[in-house]
């Protein structure tokens, strides 16, 4: 979510990792221990919250969390809470981190001391007031001042126990006078408009005389001040609660008799300062917060289109998207954006498989690819993180839950066996569980997201020409991502992935490191498997999995996710059954007179065609080739006033069906498009409504050949394509270069070295690759035009904005 501001969206994300808490203080009864948790607030407003660690005063975390922040915030705060199984959570004390300093900490390990939570110090949001004096006339004659004071709005005002009530009192105070008004309470928001106006009599001083505009005595401007304090009007017998307050001396109308600024609320002046702060302990905490100030999208024009092109460029070396991987202190940092961006306009295929086929040119020895933390590795990576969320979830989430529900001991390690455990039932258990993990991942080939096995594809292609006299190359090339890359380490790691809510107990924890061990190594292919481990009860225990059928297992999933065979699905000599099931279709209208009736039809979905039958086992009433059909879309309710329909868009009609249930229509679409993906006539518009009394229901075109009138959805899952924001992307690449601008200059300067003298290189120049100096440069330049018009209109945006905003607080 971005935040508006004058053409210009800003988006804030933070990235924060919770190490431990040590030396909290201990409870007062006899144990002394605590179950301690730790929550992540911004503001007062809690957005996430780590499991609970018991019996402990330095409990360890280590839990992860990443959002998207989508409003304005003053704080980062991090509350540690001891539960309480008969009362309310008690607070032990918090982190709070104003915005402001977060850079300060940026991507660094820091102990942060614990503070001390009260009413007083829990404040946030802001006042916009207005203050004018002007001069009254009494009835008397007598010349006077009047002091207006206008409560315009609060903003980001805390929620107190699920509710906000606030209203606002002003008080004119002095030596010698305190005069309070109260505005309306405003209900159920935390962002009132008063817009209430409150007049206060200020008293003439002495010296006063005709001639001056305003001319208070020194001490007296002093003394008076305009108080304003925030109160949640509370339902509660314990009194309203205090939000915060606001003191403005009068001295601030001295050069002009009106004055109006926004202004942060502060906490009461008597908050208590009972304890010494070090007295509550301390929390190691690792914060990533990034602000990105996105233009509209023609600004970023020249320097995204110079990254989308990169694929085309040649050498691939020579592009821009490569030179970022080139001048980033780590791969991951380029990585992230770039795939991001090129996912979003359809171009991280044809990119990633430039870069790793110039990477396998590099690679001397077939078992060393792709191993090292290359930019093609680290892409890849990302690209699966992104495109392959849904089906990692899909695959493993039912496993691992059962995993961890059923809990049962696999520890294989003699030495690590627990009194009363057996050897041969734990083996025996973990056995069953690699049984379970192994398949589901093999089984999974046809859910594997299209952009991963194109990917795939290319990786294959590119390592079997490359080593044309080892016939595994092309598995290894696949297996060391898909195995090693995506599914062993979210076994290992399953909250990483959202797998798990939070770590798992160390029980589970070790089981899946187990588990995740075994599978690699089943995945890997290697050839003396039970050499490959460096203990040797892991190696007596890959005794079970040595039978052929397991590698038989792997080979046929990643030709499945990798070969051309997807391409041409008649290549597999088998059909293999991919989904069946009875459901209600609607006739076509093949024949002429035919009646256009509904009726329940057994279904078949093989990697060859889709048929359907009177009943199960009956020969085939009509059958589509994979390869005809062009399109799988859901079909609006108003066609047939019927739910769950969908449609199968053939060359020269589409047939319409009726799916049992919405999930059962979703899953027949998902596969259906599965297997279609690469047919080389897919439609890119449909009519999500049927032809129906001559015209199409949706767009009213009369011809039943008229194209259609809505974007098919894409072969990417869920709205990749629709949650990536290209241009924030592209912003994000731009701070990348500018921040790097030191070593783009260099890098010219090693084209330039590189093009006049080819004899060995100046050490300072070796780390980059540069495979053709020339046309290196030539990119380089338009990367650094590009960033220097960025970077100009950043400045001005900010010159611009310090000129409009008047705060009366920072």
């Amino acid at each position: 979510m971005a935040v508006e501001d004058e053409g210009l969206r800003v988006f804030q994300s933070v990235k924060i990792k919770i190490g431990e808490a040590k030396n909290l203080p201990s409870y007062p009864g006899p144990s002394k221990m605590r179950d301690c948790y730790c929550t992540v607030n911004l503001d007062q407003e809690e957005v996430f919250r780590t499991k609970i660690v018991e019996k402990s005063l330095c409990p360890f975390y280590g839990e992860d969390f990443y959002c998207e922040i989508p409003r304005s915030f003053r704080h980062l705060s991090f509350y540690i809470f001891d539960r309480d199984v008969f009362r309310r959570d008690s607070i032990i004390g918090k982190v709070a981190i104003q915005k402001e300093d977060l850079q300060k900490y940026h991507n660094r390990d820091t102990w942060f001391q614990l503070q001390h939570v009260d009413a007083d110090s829990e404040v946030q949001g802001k006042v916009h007031l207005e203050l004018r004096l002007s001069e009254v006339i009494t009835d008397t004659g007598v010349v006077c001042h009047k002091l207006a004071t206008r409560i315009v709005e609060c903003q980001g005002l805390p929620i107190v126990n699920g509710q906000c009530d606030p209203y606002a009192t002003v008080t004119l105070a002095g030596p010698f006078r305190s005069e309070a008004k109260k505005t309306k309470v405003k209900r159920k928001t935390n962002n009132p408009q008063f817009d209430e106006v409150f007049y206060f009599e200020v008293t003439r001083p002495c010296s006063y005389s005709k001639k001056s505009h305003f001319d208070f005595e020194e001490e007296d401007v002093d003394k008076l001040e305009i108080r304003v304090d925030l109160w949640n009007a509370s339902n509660l017998k314990f009194g309203d609660e205090f939000l915060g307050e606001l003191r403005i001396p009068l001295k601030v109308l001295r050069q002009s008799s009106s004055y109006e600024a926004w202004y942060f609320l502060q906490p009461r002046d008597n908050g208590s300062k009972s304890l010494k702060p070090d007295d509550l302990g301390s929390l190691r905490l690792n914060v990533v917060y990034t602000e990105d100030h996105v233009f509209s999208s023609d600004y970023y024009s020249p320097l995204r289109d110079l990254l989308l092109k990169s694929a085309d460029v040649e050498p691939v070396s020579a592009s821009a998207a490569h030179i970022l991987g080139e001048v980033c202190r780590e791969k991951q940092e380029a990585a992230v954006p770039l795939v991001r961006l090129l996912l979003h306009y359809g171009r991280v295929v044809p990119f990633i498989s430039a870069i790793a086929s110039a990477e396998v040119k590099r690679t001397q020895d077939p078992n060393t690819i792709f191993r090292g933390n290359s930019l093609a590795s680290k892409c890849i990576d990302e690209t699966m993180k992104l495109a392959g969320m849904h089906y990692l979830h899909v695959t493993l989430k039912p496993a691992i839950e059962e995993i961890c529900q059923s809990h049962k001991p696999c520890e294989i390690d003699p030495v690590k066996l627990k009194d009363g455990e057996n050897l041969e039932n734990n083996m025996e258990n973990l056995r069953q569980y690699v049984d379970r993990v192994f398949h589901a991942i093999t089984e999974s080939g046809v859910s594997c997201p299209t952009v991963m096995c194109d990917i795939f594809f290319s990786l294959r292609e590119a390592a079997a020409k490359r080593f044309q006299g080892d016939p595994d190359v092309r598995y290894t090339a696949v297996s060391s991502f898909i195995f090693l890359r995506f599914f062993a380490p979210a076994i290992l790691s399953p909250n990483l992935f959202q797998l798990t809510p939070h770590h798992t107990d160390p029980q589970t924890s070790r089981t899946l490191t187990l588990i995740s061990k075994t599978v690699q190594t089943l995945g890997s292919l290697s050839k003396s498997k039970s050499a490959s481990f460096k203990e040797s009860y892991m190696a007596t225990f890959y005794e079970f999995f040595n039978e052929q059928k397991y590698a038989d297992a792997v080979k046929n999933f990643l030709d499945l996710i990798s070969s051309s065979g997807r391409r041409d699905p008649k290549s597999v000599e088998q059909p293999i059954l991919l989904k069946e099931g009875l459901m209600i279709k609607r006739a076509q209208g093949r024949k002429r007179f035919g009646m256009k009736n509904f009726k329940k039809r057994w279904f078949r979905l093989t990697n060859h065609e889709f048929t359907y039958h009177k009943s199960k086992g009956d020969q085939p009433l009509y059958s589509i080739p994979i390869e005809n059909i062009l399109a799988v879309e859901k079909l609006e309710e108003e066609s047939f006033k019927m739910k769950n329909m969908f449609q199968v868009i053939q060359p020269e009609r589409a047939l319409y069906i009726q799916a049992n249930n919405c999930v059962e229509a979703k899953d027949w679409i998902d596969i259906l498009t599965k297997v279609s993906q690469c047919n080389q006539k897919r439609l890119t518009v449909y009519h999500p409504s049927a032809y129906l009394s001559g015209h199409w229901l949706c767009c009213r075109a009369p011809s039943d050949s008229a194209p259609g009138c809505s974007p098919c959805t894409g072969g990417l899952p869920a709205n990749i394509q629709l949650d990536i924001d290209g241009d924030r992307e592209t912003e994000r690449i731009y701070s990348l270069f500018n921040s790097y601008m030191s070593k783009l200059e260099k890098m010219q300067e090693a084209c330039g070295s590189k093009s006049v003298y080819d004899g060995p290189e100046q050490e300072e120049y070796s780390t980059f690759v540069i495979d053709d100096p020339q046309e290196t440069y030539k990119t380089l330049k338009q990367i650094i035009a590009g960033v220097g018009a960025l970077e100009q209109e950043h400045a001005q945006y900010k010159r611009d904005k310090f000129k409009k905003t008047k705060y009366g607080s920072q």
